[in-house]
């Protein structure tokens, strides 16, 4: 048998042992039990674990003083070949504080579908040490290789003092007038609170996410805006592009010449105008960033050249 259980256990298991007495019942129907003869040991001589695995799982993290019950489970499995029978879990609490009396946990196993109540007794370290038995009830039975989850739910009175509570159990298995203690079974923690209270970690955690939605908000915002500036910059440069072709010269209607047909000033003026107006109107047309703007373009500066030339004909005329 192991040697490096804690105190605690040790204790749950001499107090088990002692506790349990042998009871004549009938079988339940759901749930494997013992037989009323004294069972074979279902632990070698010569072995140093435990035969039985032994498991807490699926309990809440805490419990609200005056509230409703919260289930969970001990997982007992048979590592050997041979049959466990007449198996009574020990449950021990301990709470931080040394406060917690044995009558206030409310603590039922079921046996089968039927809940039964397990009554705690304190220790002189002030742990509370509760066996899993009762009236007809002759301890699970557990085949060889299998496993039995037997369920419990717990409930703590509203007086029960806020703070925090281990729970173990300690297996021992029944043999007559005797017992062996034949698992253990890993650490429950869980809190006791009040109706309203907060735990300390929830206003972190939702601190944490209030900065990651403003973080987010700030990083849409800033997107948002350059966008908005890039839409600005595109507009801009477009009325440029659009805008920059000039205006037929207001000075072309009224040119000054000899009258000899020999191209002036104005005239050489205005044909290097148009030229330069075709020119960037074909630029605009070919790479501007929208080819109608270009050609709309294009074609109001032409027509600004031709009616400019027209006028001065006329004039020379």
């Amino acid at each position: 048998m192991r040697l490096c259980a804690s105190p605690s256990l040790r204790l749950a298991a001499a107090v088990a042992i002692a506790a349990v007495v042998p009871v004549v019942a009938p079988l339940s129907q759901d749930t494997a039990h013992a037989g009323t003869t004294t069972p074979p040991s279902c632990a070698a001589a010569d072995t140093r674990s435990f035969p039985l695995a032994t498991r807490i799982r699926g309990g809440p993290g805490s419990y609200e003083a005056g509230g409703g019950y919260g289930t969970w489970y001990i997982d007992l499995t048979n590592t050997t070949r041979r049959t466990c029978a007449g198996i009574h879990p020990v449950v021990v609490l301990v709470d931080d504080k040394r406060s917690l009396r044995p009558d206030q946990p409310q603590l039922d196993f079921y046996d089968g579908s039927t809940p039964r109540p397990v009554t705690f007794e304190t220790t002189d370290e002030q742990e509370l040490v509760g066996v899993l038995d009762g009236s007809g009830f002759p301890g699970f039975t557990v085949p060889p290789g299998k496993t039995v989850s037997v369920r419990l739910r717990l409930a703590l009175p509203s007086d029960a003092v806020a703070g925090k509570v281990t729970a173990n159990a300690a297996v021992v298995q029944r043999r007559g007038q005797d017992g062996d203690w034949v698992g253990e079974s890993n650490a429950y923690r869980f809190g006791i609170g009040r109706e309203g209270e907060q735990d300390t970690a929830e206003p972190e955690a939702s601190e944490q996410v209030q900065e990651a939605e403003a973080a987010q908000e700030t990083g849409a915002a800033q997107e948002t805006q350059g966008v908005r500036e890039a839409g600005t910059s595109q507009e801009a440069g477009t009325a440029q592009e659009t805008g920059g072709v000039p205006a037929v010269p207001s000075g072309t209607a009224s040119p000054t010449g000899s009258g000899t047909g020999a191209p002036d000033d104005s005239s050489l003026a205005l044909a290097r105008e148009a030229e330069d107006a075709g020119e960037r109107a074909r630029e605009l047309a070919r790479t501007g960033p929208d080819l109608a703007h270009g050609l709309l373009a294009a074609l109001a500066a032409l027509l600004g050249v031709g009616a400019g030339a027209y006028l001065l004909l006329r004039t020379r005329r």
